[in-house]
């Protein structure tokens, strides 16, 4: 049982010096109805999001591509210190019922962490949400606000951050992403 602790604690504790927790468990926000997965693949700038530790560069954005055995090929990329950084990852719908919910891995040892697709109208903008419960104590979370494009105008930031609101979903540390001087791309 301390092994586990310590493992557990040990994949936890960079989330936790990157993100702010909030006590109790995760909120159990309202995702988009009638989720068409294969609108929403494609290319997405992140527009703003919650810091995170594992995003320090500019120009980030995700090409999402459906494989033939209905799992989604992942591929994420910043520019960090003038270098192209990429890492790919493979989604799947975590339940079919409810396929805007879907769960993203970066590596075959850890398990799929939630991606929840909020809102999105497939050709502008999406809002995603992911949370991980701590022994339902406390949580971390993440936020991002994508686009088609590498920019998006207030007023639709301006309903981003009202979505978010209305799900109970703390976005007062957002913070814009870096799309400026983007010359190398995914």
């Amino acid at each position: 049982m301390k092994l586990f602790l310590v493992v557990v604690l040990a994949f936890i504790l960079p989330l936790i010096g990157a993100q702010v927790p909030h006590w109790g468990p995760c909120p159990e926000p309202a995702v988009q109805q009638a989720f068409n997965l294969k609108q929403f693949m494609g290319r997405w700038f992140e527009i703003s999001k919650l810091p995170a530790q594992f995003e320090k560069g500019q120009c980030i954005e995700t090409n999402f591509t459906l494989k033939m055995d209905n799992s989604i090929r992942v591929v994420s990329s910043e520019i960090l210190k003038s270098e192209l950084r990429k890492i790919e990852g493979t989604g799947v719908i975590e339940d079919m019922k409810n396929p805007a919910k879907l769960g993203i891995s970066y590596s075959y040892v850890l398990p799929y962490s939630p991606y929840w697709i909020l809102s999105t109208d497939y050709v502008n903008s999406a809002l995603v949400y992911s949370c991980t419960d701590i022994l339902r104590l406390f949580h971390v979370d993440f936020a991002w606000i994508l686009g088609r494009t590498r920019t998006l105008p207030d007023a639709t930031l301006e309903k981003a951050m009202e979505i978010f609101a209305k799900n109970n979903i703390d976005v007062s540390r957002m913070i814009p992403s870096r799309q400026k001087d983007c010359n190398k791309t995914v």
